[in-house]
């Protein structure tokens, strides 16, 4: 579906992702009547990050307090359980563990218990061995953190329900508009697609997720952060057996890479993944493991900051590209909390791939960041998970930024 040219409206967002559609709604709840326009380069929405995820509802251990993960990730999740509820979408909270299989993980552990509890997470409860195996006689561990309020959702569905109210209340979503230039002018911002359409908007906010550093490059921002994008891999688990699990299972998280970890993700088909391994995506919206554009391999690979980033963790990078490809050694990873799993317990299953801001010197971006030069035009430039946990509050956090 394509724009008029020359159509006007007081607010633009371009993706349809859940973040964008989340504003869109929001700032039709805020100013009914507002025209809004949502511009989509795919022609459904939510087609990547929010439809290629674990479907996992995140309680707020993992982010530092204070930080805009922490606050944002806790609102959110009590916002999405609000929302699904109240639009008949599925909501399962089915609990996590985070479980301790080595000593040196346990002072890991504690420090856990602590930011969630500093955060506002409620019911947290620190379980030995036989509390474990109460919730999950099949998994092993010296010590887990038991978070009862950790759910499943179906995003893809999410997004859909908040596009179909966004044209409720007025408001155009616009699929198949592929921006390709944006230019701010005295008294509008003019957005151009690959057609020749164009549309006139008050404010922009971009909301591109894998295409972000891209999109803010269109308006004259910098490129950086760049998006550095990362696929996770899952297997699936064959169920029953002493491999069957009913909540979601984590291990202690490396506190100095921005990923948790091999885990247990029960799905609500009944499928249970088992994953992500975390490597360098070959293309930016790959999602099998053969996908490769090289343009996006050759812009990633030239990146400083990746070069500084791969030198100061190659080994866990080899690891995690062993894990990709050997069933062998994922299921060795998996089996110091699930003891009985074995290689053939495991087969391919789905990939998701992460849209994570990286900086010239070779730190990622941890925290979820917004650029506002003007308020006329905000950039959302790193939001990978927990973003479509927190979607709602931070469509309430950028619609703050909104200066009307």
């Amino acid at each position: 579906m394509t724009g008029t040219a020359g159509a006007r409206y007081q607010l633009g967002v371009v993706g349809a992702g859940i973040v964008g559609l989340a504003l869109a709604r929001e700032a039709l709840r805020r100013r009914p009547g507002l025209t809004v326009v949502v511009l989509e380069k795919e022609g459904e929405v939510a087609q990547h990050q929010s439809g290629h995820n674990s479907g996992v509802v995140h309680t707020g251990i993992y982010y530092p307090p204070g930080s805009l993960k922490a606050r944002l990730c806790v609102e959110g999740a009590a916002r999405m359980r609000e929302y699904c509820q109240e639009h008949g979408l599925a909501w399962r909270e089915l609990g996590k563990l985070i479980v301790a299989t080595r000593p040196e993980e346990c002072a890991g552990l504690a420090a856990l218990l602590e930011r969630g509890r500093a955060n506002g997470v409620r019911d947290l409860e620190r379980l030995g061995p036989a509390g474990i195996r109460d919730l999950e006689p099949h998994l092993g561990g010296l010590e887990a953190i038991w978070s009862p309020h950790t759910a499943i959702t179906d995003y893809g569905a999410v997004a859909r329900a908040l596009a179909a109210e966004v044209r409720a209340a007025g408001g155009r979503v616009l699929t198949g508009w592929r921006v390709t230039a944006i230019a701010r002018g005295p008294a509008a911002v003019e957005i151009a697609n690959d057609r020749g359409d164009r549309v006139e908007v008050a404010r922009l906010v971009t909301c591109a997720g894998l295409q972000a550093d891209r999109v803010a490059a269109l308006s004259g921002d910098g490129r950086d952060p760049a998006i550095v994008p990362f696929r996770g891999d899952y297997w699936l688990l064959r169920p029953g057996g002493r491999t069957g699990v009913r909540h979601l299972v984590y291990p202690v998280p490396d506190p100095a890479l921005p990923f948790l970890g091999v885990h247990l993700t029960p799905r609500l088909s009944g499928e249970v993944w088992v994953g992500p391994n975390a490597v360098l995506a070959t293309a930016r919206e790959g999602y099998r493991r053969t996908d490769v554009n090289w343009a996006d391999l050759g812009a990633a690979l030239a990146h400083p900051g990746l070069r500084r980033l791969a030198r100061r963790h190659w080994r866990a990078a080899v690891g995690e590209y062993r894990r990709d490809f050997s069933r062998r050694r994922l299921a060795r990873e998996v089996r110091r909390y699930l003891p009985a799993l074995t290689a053939r317990d495991l087969r391919w299953g789905p990939s998701g791939v992460r849209a994570q801001a990286l900086g010239a010197d070779g730190q990622l971006v941890d925290d979820f960041l917004v650029e506002d030069q003007d308020h006329r035009v905000v950039h959302l430039r790193n939001a990978p998970s927990p973003a479509a946990t927190s979607s709602l509050a931070v469509a309430a956090l950028l619609a703050d930024r909104l200066q009307w």
